[in-house]
């Protein structure tokens, strides 16, 4: 994914870059895999903020995608890879031979005509989905299952994989893209190859806007808050922060405090 820069002509083309798109062979999605997907913009059933800072954006359709590619021993061919508003990634529309359609994320390497198939034995080839139990070592993969039948949940996002490291009775070892090892069972499925548009980390928002269509609000600095706002706010002009450490809104530490409570059910599935 080539990157396209942009000459400093005006302040918001300044340090701006955007993919080229040169991959992209259709210019509108398929109309049966698409609807509406509401945005709650921060607030609830009752209309009341629960997550500040959300709310605009550009208005975009849902595309379907699907994350089970539980279409067993029927081959499928790609047919288009499309422009996907709602993930950093890019998307492959497939044709199946029964005529049915569906939407993959699309594997870097992938082209159109390229033919793709979900089974217990099918060759490891780019696109192709498995059981972990059943990818050689050292192959990489993405789209893998937490619980087999769910669907895909890990490295879906641009430029993303995962390592199949080690074979063990009952279950696999992967390498995450954060680097952790972690446990799957055998027969959760993945599929072969890397996430397409891997040079999305690349790119450079260079403006305000840029957060705005992805429908991030601005954010106001504590500081600059009274005392009644913020535990930060208050004070005769510019002061620091007068705390034992930073926190939150509602009194909670904050920048650096971690808040992740410990995951009995999910952590004894880590190797490190």
């Amino acid at each position: 994914m080539p990157i396209r820069i942009y000459k400093p002509y005006t302040s918001s083309t300044r340090n701006r870059t955007i993919s080229d798109f040169f991959e992209i062979t259709r210019n509108f999605p398929e109309k049966s895999l698409t609807f509406f997907n509401h945005n709650a913009r921060g607030r609830n059933n009752r209309g009341v903020i629960t997550s500040r800072h959300r709310g605009g954006g550009h208005k975009r359709l849902y595309r379907l995608i699907d994350f089970k590619r539980n279409k067993l021993g029927i081959v499928a061919r790609v047919f288009s890879i499309e422009y996907d508003p709602n993930r950093s990634s890019r998307i492959s529309l497939l044709f199946y031979a029964d005529g049915e359609k569906r939407y993959i994320l699309h594997v870097n390497g992938l082209l159109v005509g390229d033919n793709v198939v979900s089974n217990f034995n099918v060759p490891i080839k780019l696109g192709n989905a498995l059981p972990l139990g059943r990818i050689p070592l050292g192959t990489d993969v993405h789209n893998i299952e937490f619980q087999p039948g769910k669907g895909g949940q890990v490295a879906r996002s641009a430029g993303a994989f995962a390592k199949v490291i080690a074979h063990q009775p009952f279950v696999v070892i992967v390498q995450l893209p954060s680097g952790k090892l972690r446990f799957f069972k055998k027969v959760c499925w993945a599929t072969i190859g890397q996430v397409g548009n891997i040079e999305f980390s690349s790119l450079l928002r260079s403006k305000a806007g840029y957060n705005r269509w992805l429908g991030k609000r601005s954010h106001v600095r504590g500081v600059a808050m009274n005392p009644c706002d913020h535990p930060h706010g208050g004070g005769e002009g510019r002061s620091p922060i007068g705390r034992l450490r930073p926190l939150s809104p509602w009194g909670k530490p904050a920048l650096g405090k971690k808040t992740r409570k410990s995951n009995k059910c999910t952590d004894k599935y880590m190797v490190n």
